[in-house]
């Protein structure tokens, strides 16, 4: 392609529309990790954002920020000393924000410079401004002062995110309400805080703030938080956030109103009592950053909350127009939104290095414990009627598990009766989103349960776990 090929004029526009092979808009992980497979392979690509630095809510509101406040928090409160040492270091009340976030801008700071290094390691363009569709094949970028880049793909990702959703109970300009994006801009260190929805973020939020000394409450409006858990492990973790951490779970629950007043905000909850908090959080679900797009002009169709559909290789109902990550929804993860876009892209070039997406996927969810999950529930084995047994290991009983101090940890372990073949992978504790990783990969090659007997394992590790919780399965199954 000659440098005056790759210039195209836009009937009617009156405008050049510059030409590429791949067009990526936004630069979140879907986004980054897209550009970069297509430039891996040679093919030009441009990448659009509009934020002034890149990296999307992994990088700068959700998935590292959330995570590094997190493992702040727990050693600035002397969370993960009081079970070994019998001390409470708490964090002083006097301490301000500002204290415990400097490590967390750090972090943000270096994953942005990595993203930027990255883009220019594979000879991405990039284009800083707001993106929208002309025609299925060109996007204009207004960047500041209102100037319009025009580009046109041959292929073009979709990888906008999502932002939170507020509902029309909370008072949205009230400087003491927050979502997601907005909470780690918090001003000062609040005495009380109530987090409305039980997923992910609200949970995860709940457990870092308690740990901070500040008092939480969780409202719910479902029987179980992270219902997507296996019901025991859920249970285990609601136990563990209301026992050990002090949150008060109000389950089956749901906001009526929020008023507020001088000196805190009234929290009604429907057909129940009202309280004061000197904080809110909103993490009741999100909608996907398409509102901007103009996606009819481009074809492409959605459904609720913007969610773009697509199909198994990420591809829209456009065919050259693929999406990924958050803007198509669950699971929304930094973790399958990479996969999702390189398989996508891989896709679209017919590249032979990646044609599916790994048919079971890791779920690591950073509450205090951690939790994280794979394969199958014990429910859904249910309703699929597959004979199972179980198999646990408790951290209490492991050596590693005692040295770091975790007594309510396990692992749990399903396991088809008919043949040992491992189904499901589930772990509350400390590092389990690590833990989980050896019983992924025994799912992705069928093993059964002579893998973990035969393997020797470091000792003292929470990796041990694997082998006591497959005795304990092999001691359970029908002979």
């Amino acid at each position: 392609m000659t440098e005056d090929s790759n210039i195209e004029t836009l009937s009617g526009l009156g405008n050049e529309a510059k030409h590429y092979d791949l067009v990526v808009i936004g630069s979140g992980p879907a986004g980054e990790k897209g550009a970069a497979q297509a430039a891996y392979f040679g093919k030009s690509v441009a990448l659009i954002e509009r934020e002034s630095i890149l990296g999307g809510a992994a990088a700068n509101t959700g998935t590292l920020p959330s995570k590094t406040l997190r493992e702040t928090a727990l050693t600035l409160a002397g969370f993960k000393s009081r079970e070994l040492y019998g001390v409470d270091l708490s964090l002083r009340r006097e301490a301000t924000v500002r204290d415990f976030m400097f490590h967390e801008e750090r972090v943000a700071a270096i994953e942005r410079k990595r993203v930027e290094k990255n883009i220019e390691k594979h000879k991405v363009e990039h284009f800083h401004g707001f993106a929208s569709f002309v025609d299925p094949h060109t996007v204009r970028a207004i960047g500041s002062g209102g100037a319009q880049t025009f580009l046109r793909g041959d292929v073009i990702l979709i990888a906008t995110g999502s932002s939170p959703r507020m509902p029309d109970e909370v008072p949205k300009d009230d400087p003491r309400v927050y979502d997601s994006d907005t909470i780690l801009k918090l001003g000062g260190m609040p005495k009380s805080i109530v987090v409305i929805g039980g997923g992910v973020i609200g949970c995860e939020y709940a457990c870092t703030f308690s740990a901070l000394g500040i008092e939480a409450t969780l409202i719910h409006g479902g029987d179980r938080i992270l219902p997507f858990l296996d019901v025991e492990i859920s249970g285990a973790l609601a136990a563990r956030m209301h026992d050990r951490l002090g949150i008060r779970m109000m389950l089956n629950s749901r906001l009526e109103s929020c008023e507020p007043k001088p000196d805190a905000l009234c929290i009604k909850v429907v057909g129940g009592e009202s309280f004061d908090t000197e904080a809110l959080l909103v993490a009741a679900g999100r909608t996907s950053n398409v509102g901007a797009l103009n996606l009819p002009a481009a074809g492409v169709e959605t459904g609720k909350y913007g969610v773009i559909a697509v199909n198994e290789h990420y591809r829209t109902n456009v065919p050259h127009i693929y999406a990924a990550g958050d803007v198509i929804g669950f699971p929304a993860l930094a973790s399958t939104s990479m996969e999702q876009a390189r398989v996508a892209m891989c896709e679209a070039f017919e590249l032979t290095y990646k044609d599916h997406l790994a048919p079971i996927l890791p779920y690591g969810i950073y509450t205090i414990p951690e939790v994280s999950m794979a394969g199958d529930t014990e429910e859904q084995l249910k309703e699929k009627g597959v004979d199972y047994v179980v198999g646990r290991a408790s951290y209490n009983q492991n050596a590693r598990g005692v040295i770091i101090g975790d007594t309510d940890g396990f692992l749990k372990l399903l396991f088809r009766s008919e043949d040992m073949r491992l189904l499901g992978i589930h772990v509350v504790g400390e590092i389990a989103s690590e833990l989980v990783h050896i019983g992924l990969i025994a799912l992705l090659v069928n093993a059964t349960s002579d893998l973990f007997i035969q393997t020797c394992f470091n000792y003292p590790t929470l990796g041990e776990l694997y082998k006591y919780a497959t005795y304990d399965a092999l001691g359970k199954r029908k002979k």
